[in-house]
């Protein structure tokens, strides 16, 4: 892999004062919604029906810890969005149409946290993509929107425009990492953070277009369609690949435990309430962000407190 993408510069792309970076406050929320799946994961069948005492000393079973987990982000998600309405006046659409693709990536990385390493190069037979082999091609894909879209929005042709040009020329990939290969290495941790640095950088780099450069003419797929066109299906293709790799569980005979659905669950909250700020600025929003870290706070005891009540003898 070359400097040019190693370091995730992407040419000519915006000014930096239309940037849009993750609030500072998405890092402890991540730290804390991920080590809430740790403890799910951690507990037996056994032990999601012994008592777990939540408020006021009621009594509850210790699998409502995941479900309180998941409530706390979804309440954060309702009050995240009166925040960020405040600044509605100024929002740009691009923020609007690429916040679902966070949604889409942690309802993904729901599926794959609670997966052990040694499904990655299981075979699914039939001519079947590994689930290495897909999340190769995501990462690869959601790089690709990126210098892809950078291109073209650097041609400034109208979609309409005969003369739109049939893609980038070859020499602008020189260097492009490879999906089945440079892309797919590592382990599954290793192969999330690869999709989330390069899903966060899209964000953050096209968060802030002006409206009238969402009008551009770009292709997908030999199609001529909008710049805009190419943000909106970050979401799609995610969702697209974490159906494929439901599919490959079922051909692998995998079937997820009620600990992994709970996960899936969680995670898939906690990405619904982090769309409402990725990729946006103005204000309400570091108000909005603080808002769903302390619900991430919130999930994370709460599925602490769950876990030493299953571990309790």
């Amino acid at each position: 892999m070359t400097d040019r993408f190693a370091n995730a510069s992407f040419p000519d792309l915006v000014d930096p004062s239309d940037a849009r970076p993750l609030p500072s406050a998405f890092g402890s929320a991540r730290a804390d919604v991920l080590a809430a799946a740790a403890d799910l994961l951690a507990i037996s069948d056994a032990g999601l029906v012994k008592p777990w005492d939540w408020i006021g000393g009621s009594e509850e079973e210790v699998r409502y810890g995941a479900y309180r987990a998941a409530e706390a982000l979804e309440q954060a998600e309702i009050e995240a969005r009166s925040l960020v309405t405040v600044g509605e006046a100024t929002e740009r659409r691009a923020a609007l149409i690429v916040g679902p693709a966070t949604a889409a990536r942690w309802d993904l990385h729901g599926l794959l946290v609670p997966l052990d390493d040694a499904l990655l190069d299981a075979d699914p037979g039939g001519g079947e993509w590994s689930i290495r082999q897909t999340l190769g091609h995501t990462i690869n894909s959601q790089r690709g929107y990126g210098w892809g879209s950078a291109y073209w929005l650097g041609q400034t042709y109208d979609v309409a425009d005969p003369a739109l040009p049939k893609g980038a020329p070859e020499s602008y990939w020189d260097g492009f990492p490879d999906e089945e290969t440079t892309e797919a290495e590592g382990d599954l941790a290793t192969l999330r953070a690869r999709l989330d640095a390069i899903l966060d950088l899209c964000g953050e780099r096209f968060g802030g277009l002006a409206d009238e450069r969402l009008e551009l003419g770009s292709r997908w797929s030999g199609f001529a369609v909008t710049v805009g066109f190419r943000l909106g299906r970050w979401s799609s293709h995610f969702r697209e690949h974490a159906i494929q790799i439901e599919k490959t569980f079922a051909f692998l005979g995998h079937v997820p435990s009620e600990q992994a659905r709970l996960i899936h669950n969680l995670l898939a909250a906690y990405g619904r309430a982090e769309a409402v700020v990725f990729g946006r600025a103005g204000a309400g929003v570091d108000a909005a962000a603080d808002r769903i870290a302390r619900a991430a706070a919130e999930a994370r005891e709460a599925t602490s407190s769950a876990r030493a009540a299953a571990e309790a003898t």
